[in-house]
């Protein structure tokens, strides 16, 4: 379905907001769940056996995407996503084609000498949904694999990189792409995010892309054992024409347990 009233999405928006929940960042005292995505790239992060993950992400043209992920297992999470443009103004909401699908499985735990590695797929992409060509603004990750390597660095540093390969091609790239990232703590209540997205596979002559690849930085705001307040800058090298400074974005989230 493509459009839905407004008034769903703004109950939805107001559960979103309202639950209690403990810190996803790593920053911040007692915070002891870890973060399963820098900005838009997954990490090897999980969601442990009866968590549950909550989070609303607002973007460009009034758009909001809804989350909810749940660990099945430790090693195990499961995960769906919907929104659209206009959710928020006064034009009629433009919702997405369909809900998106997130599974991750990590294969290898963390340790001294080798980094905690994680495979999954994820049919989400981000910002509004391009009708002509059949895809996101920001591809969906698809089928994925990364891993994640945590140091103990005046607080928490941890470094991500991962490979993956989107199922939305229609706009003729089709390659393989890659990804890194890291996060570091500053203090016990806020974490720095920075990613790249090397956008291989959107750099045809039809795709969006501009062959500079997406950079993206971003802030958590932990508040207490509470909600985690996300600010994002994305697209800073403007890889695609439409962007002049770069994509701003908020990210609302929290992680409960049943």
């Amino acid at each position: 379905m493509r459009r839905c009233d407004r008034s769903i999405c703004v109950v939805l928006l107001c559960l979103t907001v309202s639950f209690p929940a403990f810190a996803q960042s790593n920053a911040g005292e007692g915070a002891n769940i870890e973060p399963t995505m820098l900005v838009d790239r997954p990490t090897a992060g999980m969601l442990h056996r009866g968590n549950y993950y909550i989070s609303a992400n607002f973007y460009q043209r009034g758009g909001v995407l809804f989350s909810v992920a749940v660990g099945l297992l430790d090693r195990f999470s499961f995960g769906i996503s919907y929104g659209g443009t206009d959710v928020l103004g006064s034009e009629k909401p433009q919702m997405n084609p369909n809900p998106g699908v997130n599974v991750k499985l990590r294969v290898l735990e963390e340790s001294a000498v080798a980094p905690a590695v994680a495979i999954g797929f994820d049919s989400q992409g981000k910002e509004p949904y391009v009708d002509s060509l059949n895809r996101y603004t920001i591809k969906s990750p698809g089928f994925y694999a990364v891993a994640s390597q945590n140091y103990a660095f005046a607080g928490n540093l941890s470094i991500h990189g991962g490979v993956n390969l989107s199922t939305e091609r229609d706009d003729g790239d089709k390659d393989l792409n890659f990804f890194f990232g890291a996060e570091k703590s500053l203090g016990k209540d806020i974490s720095l995010l920075a990613e790249y997205d090397l956008a291989i596979n959107d750099n045809s002559a039809d795709a969006l892309g501009r062959g500079r690849g997406y950079l993206n930085l971003g802030l958590r705001w932990s508040w207490g054992k509470g909600l985690v307040i996300g600010l994002d800058l994305k697209n800073i090298m403007k890889n695609q024409p439409n962007v002049k400074v770069g994509n701003r974005t908020i990210q609302i989230e929290y992680v409960g347990s049943f």
